[in-house]
């Protein structure tokens, strides 16, 4: 399994030097991460099977407390100690792109999503849910919801599976926390990550049946009974339309749930985990993805790990199978609120604890004004605003080990993603959350937008932006992402190309910032292309084989930091 890793670093794009070869064969797109493995069983006992024994990882729970505590703390303190250095990231093709695993699936970033695709998320067809037609007590409240920090439970619906149903309250930013639940979730799912299907339901109260018995626990509470009084609280504090109560509905995980995965290290009971969890690409680009929903919420608790036995008729938790990492839980965005004002004004700008910014206060005795301190509120979408948005700048609630080790290679490959999210997509996006009032909507998309734009303008005019690069007959074919975004006028960009220790290289613009490269047989085999836009600072270095009458091959990319 450690080969496999460093078969991975072999392919991770640095800045070049003359020697550098990539080898002649096509680009990893598939880990084998996905494949079956076996774990070694233990004793884990139910209360219905006192002696059952598992096959599969340990669940692991994730305290908040310590989450918070440990990066807050003791990693900053362990890694000064330490002298830690930050590395690019380990799981990277020769294209400079991250192959398809149990983590991430290449989705809008390899192809087009149309807006249908984009507003259903991890839904599959058959599992939305059709309320209007359900009948009366046919969706059975089986179960209490068993942490966080929003009101629900869990139902059974017929023909359909079993769903979270979670509360969206009347008393802060009405609708807001279902619709950042619906987009954020479709935003993650459409990037590339596993996610769970979420939906916005209009239900009749009566549609649900309670079944007795039941209990439910919220975050630093204690567990309490699930009964008719504390489902009518929640009816009480839903939002209605025309009588109907406002839901968001998550789809049951298939699986054996192992609890959250870690922002740092590796599932040891996992043979398939091989990569330090803050040296994969994905996470650490996820980073950039949070920013532009202001995800400040993004940590460990908010995932999860499934346990997909490979096996058909098999126990969940038998072997062989494979972890599936997911991504859970965006209600926290879009401006979600704390209780403490003076908090939520500084959530993505500071971490709750940040040592850095109390230390610049403390020499410059406070005196500079930061940008929370002038940014109005929203009365739906609190401090979630374009004007005081830095893309490069923006902070989690507290840091993670995966977004704190994150390179400008790791934030421009998802800001290259991310620029694939048409205006018309964005524009899906929010009509998804289903609002009342059509003004939520509209400043929604715009700050959408507007926020879209500043993270394009950051990521990709530093590294090389061109994308989709390909050998086509005798011309090297790229698109230019920040001339198809206009992120510049089109008169700046000024295209050039080069043989490494040669000459030019012809080039057409074919419009829409696509480029085509006219490439020419010489007696070398091995070719180095280096392209210049005018805009980036630095350029794409593609390297090719020429192979005479069978053509040209591409090998690899890389995207130095520095000019050519």
């Amino acid at each position: 399994m450690r080969a496999r890793v460093v078969g991975f670093a072999l392919l991770v794009a640095c800045v070049p030097r003359e020697d550098a070869h990539f080898p002649l064969r096509a680009a990893m797109w598939t880990d084998t991460d996905v494949a079956p493995v076996n774990v070694r069983c233990h004793a884990s006992p139910t209360p219905r099977d006192p002696k059952h024994v598992s096959c599969a990882p340990m669940p692991y729970q994730s305290p908040l407390y310590w989450d918070g505590a440990d990066n807050l703390f003791f990693r900053p303190l362990s890694e000064a100690l330490g002298v830690a250095t930050v590395h690019e990231a380990v799981n990277v093709n020769s294209l400079d792109e991250v192959p398809d695993s149990a983590w991430f699936t290449n989705r809008i970033g390899a192809h087009p999503l149309d807006d249908q695709a984009m507003q259903l998320g991890g839904c599959a067809p058959p599992q939305i849910l059709d309320p209007d037609h359900a009948a009366d007590g046919s969706w059975i409240i089986d179960k209490g919801k068993a942490d966080g920090s929003t009101p629900g439970f869990r139902i059974s619906v017929p023909g359909k599976g079993k769903y979270l149903v979670k509360a969206d309250s009347v008393d802060d930013s009405p609708e807001r926390e279902a619709a950042s639940t619906v987009i954020g979730s479709a935003v993650y799912h459409a990037a590339g990550f596993n996610t769970s299907c979420e939906q916005i339901v209009y239900v009749r109260p009566s549609t649900f049946k309670l079944l007795p018995g039941l209990r439910s626990k919220a975050n630093f509470a204690d567990e309490k009974p699930f009964d008719r009084a504390a489902l009518e609280a929640i009816f009480a504090h839903s939002p209605r339309r025309d009588g109907k109560l406002r839901f968001t509905a998550s789809a049951w995980l298939p699986g054996f749930l192992l609890g959250a995965f870690r922002y740092a290290g590796t599932r040891e009971d996992d043979p398939n985990d091989v990569i330090d969890h803050e040296n994969r690409r994905e996470l650490r680009g996820a980073r950039v993805l949070a920013s532009w929903i202001d995800r400040f919420d993004a940590r460990e608790g908010n995932s999860v790990d499934s346990w997909h036995v490979d096996r058909k008729g098999a126990p969940p938790d038998a072997s062989p199978g494979h972890v599936v990492h997911y991504q859970l839980d965006t209600s926290e965005t879009l401006g979600s609120l704390w209780a403490d004002d003076a908090i939520s004004r500084r959530l993505g700008y500071s971490y709750i604890v940040d040592w850095g910014d109390m230390f610049f206060d403390y020499v410059t005795l406070g005196a500079p004004t930061h940008a929370w301190d002038t940014i109005a509120k929203h009365p739906t979408f609190g401090y979630f605003d374009v004007e005081h948005f830095d893309a490069g700048a923006w902070k989690n609630e507290y840091p993670n080990a995966a977004f704190s080790h994150m390179t400008e290679r790791d934030g421009a490959w998802m800001a290259r993603i991310l620029a694939r999210f048409t205006p018309s997509n964005v524009h899906a996006l929010a009509a998804s959350g289903n609002f009342t009032d059509p003004a939520n909507t509209a400043y929604l998309e715009r700050t959408l937008v507007g926020r879209l734009d500043k993270i394009l303008q950051r990521y990709l005019t530093r590294l090389s932006p061109l994308a989709d690069v390909r050998v086509d007959a005798e011309e090297l074919v790229a698109l230019d992402l920040a001339e198809a975004r206009a992120l510049r006028d089109p008169k700046a960009f000024h295209y050039e190309a080069h043989v490494a220790g040669g000459g030019r290289l012809g080039v057409r613009r074919l419009g829409g910032g696509k480029i085509a490269i006219a490439l020419s047989h010489g007696s070398a085999r091995y070719l180095r292309v280096i392209v210049t836009d005018g805009v980036a600072r630095a350029p794409l270095v593609v390297h090719l084989y020429d192979l005479g009458h069978d053509g040209f091959r591409l090998a690899g990319l890389e995207r130095p930091s520095g000019a050519p």
